[in-house]
């Protein structure tokens, strides 16, 4: 990875500069923002895994510092008010260090409370989950947020390089999955050998892995893990991430097995179509409208492989394309896998509709240079959405011994992570696969 020593005082400057015009927008003198605390487990003397707060992490390579704030005030050096506690019975984070921390005052306290007396109230903005402590009351300004998380959207350099090594871990992880996979291991093997090449545990990857022999690639957020392989291998589908200092990838890939010939040039054809969407990541370009341009090619893929009979326009207006293409298109990524403002209209708020009859569309905005937005078209075989399309006018036009003859392979998912330029994109999953 690139020394983000030299990428660091630029991406801190940036949010300095932004964090100046969301306080002046709403009036305040000192942006405070929490790391958060974990969440204690019901009627337990055991906590959640902890997620530190984005806003934190925005600032700052710190995953894991419960109880820790960073304090921002026009004009000054930034703060850290970091939790070191006296205790036994865990592992205390270690004393900041790294290409960072010249760049903050750094105040340590040892128990959580002990930070009100170094936090600003008076005039603040403060973002923290609700309640983080009794001293100190997060408001959470709305109009702050809205300017915030608009200019999320765009990563800086150092960012786009946390994202790229959050890809390089993703697909090395990805390709001991797909080993696993030929090897004839179950769902729960596949899964460890991923968190094996990852390096990680389930706690440190930026979402629950879905990993799915067969029919299961038919469930769109399967997180079983059967313990034993089936019977026959026939399909693997992996929608599965991993972070760089809190940066996500988020990978998906769909594999055939031996034999599995028709299922396989499925795969290429949804692998074909996808690229050609990712390419489509170009400043100007509506993500709506490239979501209903997947639908049209997603919809000739399954006239071409002998799965309607209907036109690509008439699929998709009657809504037969949905069927089997349930799901949006993507959405922004970053510090968080779907990331903020996906639907903002603006810098000071308010809300882009999605277009009719699409419900599970995440973004609706029009991209732009600096964003990071995922590209997964899928096509699935999903009992539940079958048999209503057995009851439609439409049934006549699907060849329904063609649908039984995929329906035990599932479906298909391909995903990238796609950087919008101010030229061609930049695709981080591919680059980084084709490194491998």
């Amino acid at each position: 990875m690139t020394d983000l020593a030299a990428f660091y005082p630029q991406h801190l400057a940036t949010l300095r500069e932004r964090a100046d015009k969301a306080l002046a927008l709403g009036g305040y003198d000192h942006l405070v923002i929490a790391a958060g605390l974990p969440l204690r487990k019901f009627l337990d003397d055991q906590d959640y895994p902890f997620i530190a707060s984005p806003h934190f992490r925005h600032w700052l390579p710190l995953t894991d510092a419960p109880g820790s704030w960073v304090v921002y005030t026009p004009g000054a050096k930034p703060k850290l008010i970091f939790l070191q506690p006296r205790d036994y019975w865990h592992v205390v984070p270690a004393a900041p260090a790294g290409y960072w921390v010249e760049h903050f005052e750094i105040v340590t306290v040892r128990e959580a409370s002990e930070a009100a007396q170094h936090l600003p109230v008076s005039r603040s903005a403060i973002i923290a989950p609700v309640p983080t402590l009794r001293e100190v009351e997060a408001n959470n300004p709305q109009d702050v947020l809205d300017y915030l998380h608009w200019h999320r959207s765009y990563k800086t350099p150092y960012e786009l390089e946390l994202m790229r090594e959050a890809n390089r871990i993703g697909t090395r992880a990805h390709r001991a999955a797909e080993q696993a996979f030929r090897a004839g291991g179950s769902e729960l093997d596949i899964h460890q050998a991923y968190l094996k090449a990852a390096g990680a545990i389930d706690a440190e990857l930026p979402y629950a892995s879905i990993v799915g022999l067969n029919e299961h690639g038919a469930v769109l957020h399967y997180t079983h893990f059967d313990r034993k392989p089936p019977a026959q291998n026939r399909s693997f589908l992996i929608d599965a991430g991993a972070s760089a200092a809190g940066y996500a990838s988020d990978i998906t890939r769909t594999y055939a097995a031996a034999g599995a010939g028709d299922f396989q040039a499925l795969i290429d054809s949804v692998d074909k179509a996808q690229q050609g969407f990712a390419d489509k990541v170009r400043a100007g370009q509506s993500y709506p409208e490239l979501h209903i341009h997947a639908h049209h090619v997603l919809a000739d893929v399954l006239r071409e492989h002998g799965v309607i009979k209907m036109s690509a326009e008439s699929a998709v207006a009657s809504g037969v394309s949905s069927v089997f293409f349930p799901h949006g298109l993507g959405h922004p990524i970053g510090l968080q896998v779907h990331d903020v403002a996906g639907f903002q209209r603006d810098e000071h708020g308010g809300s882009i509709g999605r277009p009719e009859g699409h419900p599970y569309l995440r973004m609706t905005r029009l991209l732009e240079a600096g964003m990071v937005v995922t590209i997964e078209p899928g096509l699935y075989f999903i009992d539940m959405l079958l048999d209503e399309l057995r009851q439609r006018p439409e049934a006549n036009q699907i060849d329904w011994a063609k649908v039984d003859a995929f329906r035990p392979f599932g479906g298909i998912r391909i995903e990238d992570d796609v950087v919008c330029t101010s030229g061609a994109p930049e695709n981080l999953t591919r680059d980084a696969f084709a490194k491998l």
